[in-house]
This record gives C-alpha cells, sequence and structure tokens, in this order.
C-alpha cells in the first residue's frame, strides 16, 4: 500500500515538475529598440562629455604647474619648493576627488545611469511580467545576461512578443 502511495506522489510530482513552462528574452535587443533608451544614452554622453573635459582642463593645469616649477626650480627658495609642491599635492588630491565624485563606484555618473535607466528598466519588467503572465510561463530567462545559455530554440524566444506588448517594431 505504501509503495502505489509513494508511487502515485512521485507521478504527480513529476508531471507537475514537467508541466513548467518556460521562455527567454533578450533584454539587450529589446532596450535599443527603445527610443528612451536612446535618449537617456544621449544625455549620459553628453554630461560625461563635459565631466571628462572638466578633468582634462584640471589636468592641464597640473601639468602646467609641474612644468614652472621645474623650470623656476633652481631660482626658487626652499619655502617656495614647499609651497608649490603642496599647491601640485592639493591640485592632485583635487582632480582625484573630482574622479571619485564624478567617476566612482557610487559617483554621478553612476547615479545618473541609474536615474535615467530606471524607468526603462521598469517598463521592460513590466513588459516581460505581462508576456509572462499571458502566456502561462513560469520562468523568464534572459539571454543577454551573464546567464550562460548555450543553446536556445527560437520557439521559445519571447523578445518580439515584448517588443510588441511595449508598442515597438519587433522587427
Amino acid at each position: 500500500m505504501k509503495k502505489i502511495i509513494f508511487l502515485f506522489a512521485f507521478v504527480v510530482w513529476a508531471s507537475a515538475l514537467f508541466a513548467q513552462r518556460f521562455g527567454y528574452v533578450d533584454t539587450q535587443k529589446i532596450i535599443e529598440k527603445m527610443p528612451e533608451y536612446a535618449t537617456a544614452q544621449g544625455e549620459l554622453d553628453k554630461m560625461m562629455k563635459q565631466w571628462q573635459s572638466e578633468l582634462e582642463e584640471k589636468q592641464k593645469v597640473l601639468s602646467k604647474m609641474r612644468l614652472d616649477f621645474e623650470a623656476e626650480k633652481l631660482l626658487l627658495t626652499d619655502d617656495m619648493k614647499k609651497q608649490r609642491v603642496a599647491d601640485m599635492e592639493a591640485k592632485e588630491k583635487e582632480i582625484r576627488d573630482f574622479q571619485t565624485k564624478i567617476f566612482g563606484v557610487e559617483g554621478l555618473l553612476f547615479q545618473k545611469r541609474v536615474e535615467l535607466m530606471k524607468p526603462i528598466q521598469d517598463r521592460l519588467a513590466d513588459a516581460i511580467a505581462k508576456v509572462a503572465r499571458k502566456r502561462k510561463l513560469s520562468f523568464m530567462f534572459d539571454r543577454a545576461s551573464d546567464l550562460s545559455i548555450v543553446y536556445a530554440e527560437p520557439t521559445f524566444d519571447y523578445s518580439d512578443i515584448v517588443l510588441e506588448e511595449m508598442g515597438l517594431k519587433a522587427k
């Protein structure tokens, strides 16, 4: 009797396991077709160029300070040398602080990227969730992520359907 109950439980479990449906999307492909992504990327590029030119200007000032110091080194008193070296070190610190503030892990560039990309990612996630619910999918994988998909049957690719859900042209 126990064997029959166990066998029945196993059959029910196995059928539930194999009844799960899955699909995948290529989020990179989808995002690149979104007009708001191009706008956000353009804004980020513009800001990055501005910050990069500010950084280059600061580095030019430091280079000029170094050249002037080397040219005048022999004519300067010890106190004047110490002051110039201190000024150059302060400028180097200013440049490092600027780089960290703008380009660091939690810098302004990172924050701006998150600010601009969050609505895009939220819209994409909503569309993926809608497609998954409509198609009764248990799992939806992202082909563009670090998840290794060695082979993917094209019939399980829902990228074009998600694009349609978002009102974008699939092809």
